[in-house]
């Protein structure tokens, strides 16, 4: 059965570059019908915060990603700790005490001699003597991982076949000197023990998930299949990482964004199927196929997702938005056509509120000086209200008779007159919605 985990880290809100991480595994795992982890990479005790653990699932149940079992790598500290030691025993991890400072004397002078910066496992050479004094001297080092120097390959479910000579690679360090397990060893260890099948991440993964293989195998546990999504960048393609704080679901939402925009475009991104707008979740399971995703950078525009959102407001029922609109304190009489008039004329729900407060309380008129005289005139021909579907047409004929004026420069000085906007819903229908009409000089 298939198994796939999203891994985020509790140490800011979830944004759309982890979203679509997320949303990959979701997808593989729901359309096979097998087990989607949400697991929660907290072993930084200083970094983690629970808030953020609470704030991750609330955005992924906003946009209905509901997983099947949550795991806390805080809870499983021992499981590493023995494969720690497993490793340990097979001669395949080392400790290692350079300073950053040395470390990075030593890539800086590979660097010159035209070498890749590897490091050069000088920490193997040590006796059991000098350690036990770098120890007195620096503290406990790192824990290194030992490659075996030979090519690491796999078939990529989005780049194609990969091939990686582990002797361009640094042994990783898996355990820091302070005994902080890192992502590495903690990663390959629960998705070892969890059953993951498969792993969607960025592409910036590559070179990590080459040493996992190793580790994996090391370990006796079988490899997953992997795949490597292009990173997102800006529209212009800039890179998003100093954005991307910006760009966190918890803004999007107060934006106004629609979780059905948000993964109808996520879900298609950087593939070769078009972004269309899926409202159930069934429809993006089904249509979704990681082998129709490239490696090119995908360029993301938060404004890609204001149309997404507008189109399916369009497509709601009253009954979907009737205590949204209530909350505005639009009448119930005045509700459903209010709603009828505003969906096509709204790009978030949080447009509604100007709409009622200019039909509620009347707007500032906007009359150009040519048209004072025309617009004193027009509103004393105005029916007295109520008004209904036909007003409009009726009392724009009266003004047409008085006036001579027809076309544009008779429509578009009443619909600034009583709006006070150039654009908006069709009058006929919006003139029966409003009010309070203010007719000011």
């Amino acid at each position: 059965m298939t198994t796939t985990r999203f891994a985020p880290s509790p140490t800011g809100y979830i944004h759309v570059g982890n979203l679509r991480t997320a949303l990959m595994n979701y997808l593989i795992a729901r359309k096979t019908g097998g087990t989607f982890i949400l697991r929660i990479d907290d072993t930084d005790p200083e970094r983690s915060k629970e808030e953020y653990v609470d704030a991750l699932k609330q955005d992924l149940e906003w946009l209905g990603l509901h997983w099947d079992r949550v795991e806390r790598q805080s809870q499983r500290l021992d499981r590493y700790a023995e494969a720690a030691e497993k490793l340990r025993g097979m001669g395949r991890f080392y400790e290692a005490f350079e300073t950053p400072t040395e470390l990075d004397l030593k890539r800086k002078k590979l660097l010159n001699m035209g070498n890749p910066p590897v490091y050069d496992r000088a920490a193997l050479a040590l006796s059991e003597e000098e350690k036990d004094h770098l120890r007195a001297e620096r503290g406990d080092g790192v824990w290194r991982f030992k490659l075996d120097q030979e090519r690491i390959e796999w078939t990529d479910g989005i780049l194609g076949d990969i091939s990686i000579d582990a002797a361009s690679v640094s042994d990783p360090v898996l355990i820091r000197g302070d005994g902080q397990v890192l992502y590495t060893l903690a990663s390959v260890v629960d998705d070892t023990e969890m059953g993951v099948t498969h792993v969607v991440r960025g592409s910036d993964h590559v070179t990590n998930t080459a040493t996992q293989i190793q580790i994996i195998q090391a370990l006796g546990g079988t490899v997953p299949e992997f795949a490597h999504h292009s990173l997102l960048t800006g529209p212009q393609g800039e890179s998003l990482s100093k954005r991307l704080g910006t760009l966190s679901l918890r803004d999007l939402r107060t934006q106004g964004i629609e979780p059905a925009a948000l993964l109808s475009l996520l879900a298609r991104l950087g593939s070769s199927d078009p972004v269309e707008l899926q409202t159930e979740m069934a429809e993006l399971i089904e249509g979704f196929d990681i082998t129709h995703f490239g490696s090119a950078p995908t360029k993301f525009d938060v404004e890609d997702l204001f149309p997404l959102t507008a189109k399916y407001l369009l497509g709601l029922d009253f009954s979907a938005v009737k205590d949204r609109i209530s909350e505005l304190g639009v009448p119930d009489d005045l509700a459903p056509g209010f709603w009828a008039v505003m969906r096509e004329n709204i790009t978030t729900l949080g447009d509604l509120s100007e709409w009622w407060t200019l039909l509620r309380d009347g707007a500032d008129p906007v009359i150009d000086a040519e048209d004072a005289e025309f617009a004193a005139q027009a509103m004393t021909l105005l029916p007295e209200g109520p008004h209904d579907s036909d007003s409009w047409g009726t009392w724009t004929a009266a003004v047409k008779q008085a006036t001579g004026r027809k076309g544009r420069g008779l429509f578009m000085p009443l619909r600034k007159a009583l709006t006070g906007q150039s654009h908006g819903p069709d009058m006929a229908q919006l003139l029966p919605l409003l009010q309070v009409i203010k007719a000011k000089e």
